[in-house]
């Protein structure tokens, strides 16, 4: 291999990690962020806003429990992401998934934070999808050390 190929490969592993760093920051503020959303839907239901015409009316409490809960996955995950597990990346990705749709379907109550929180969890899944990849196209689960 010669140096220029090796310089080139490390600048995208560089990449790659940083990708993945950047994806667990991002999951982690929005697990956290998450969480105090959700201890606030379970705590004061009065600090939302109430829309009567709309499609998918829940209880907030019942959405406090739904944000506590995957603030506190996507906190977990993140903590996986930044040792490079690839069980992290895949649950990364699905937990990011998971807090858009939620963001989504509280958007009258809180819209927007659910706004914010939506392109938080859309960042972490462009950055899980894009960085982690070896030559051949496949992923790279090894852990990474700097």
């Amino acid at each position: 291999m010669t140096t220029h190929t090796r310089h080139t490969t490390s600048a995208k592993q560089q990449w790659a990690q940083g990708l993945t760093v950047f994806a667990a920051v991002l999951l982690m503020l929005a697990g956290l962020l998450d969480i105090f959303r959700g201890i606030m839907g379970i705590a004061e239901d009065d600090v939302f806003v109430t829309t009567r015409n709309y499609v998918f009316q829940f209880d907030l409490t019942g959405w406090g429990w739904i944000h506590l809960i995957l603030g506190a996955i996507a906190v977990v995950v993140s903590m996986g992401l930044f040792q490079g597990a690839m069980w992290a990346r895949v649950a990364g990705i699905t937990i990011a998934g998971l807090i858009v749709i939620a963001n989504f379907l509280s958007l009258p109550y809180y819209p927007v934070w659910s706004v914010v929180m939506i392109a938080f969890s859309g960042f972490v899944i462009w950055a899980l999808c894009v960085g982690g990849r070896d030559e051949s196209g496949a992923f790279d689960s090894a852990p990474r050390n700097g």
